[in-house]
């Protein structure tokens, strides 16, 4: 079992934003294949609306047995959330159906000048 790990990201609002994280356990990269994956921001652990959602190839790649999972989030996704501190989680979800939390944080959205 992953325990969650707690990642806090920045993002820059109106700007593309791209990281990949490589996920290993006992030093053997995790196989993500056959998992799909789901991540939201919200204001708040307990907010209903969703300020943003990606999932597998809308804004999240899973990278099989290299244990990779990149996150990518548009300029046009970070200009459409007012800047601010808000809660986010990425989940990984198997063929069987078991989630995993494997990141959670703050997503911090600093806002633009130039627009």
């Amino acid at each position: 079992m992953i325990t969650p790990g707690t990642y806090d990201i920045t993002c820059y609002q109106g700007a593309d934003y791209d990281k990949t994280f490589t996920v290993t356990q006992d030093g053997t990269a995790i196989n993500w294949s056959g998992y799909t994956s789901r991540m939201q921001v919200r204001n708040s652990t307990d907010a209903t609306a969703t300020l943003l959602s990606l999932t597998n190839g809308s804004g999240i790649t899973l990278g099989g047995t290299a244990g990779t999972i990149l996150v990518e989030i548009t300029n046009a996704q970070s200009a459409a959330i007012p800047s601010g501190s808000y809660a986010y989680d990425l989940e990984l979800i198997s063929s069987g159906d078991e989630v995993t939390r494997l990141l959670q944080g703050a997503f911090n959205l600093v806002g633009n000048v130039t627009r």
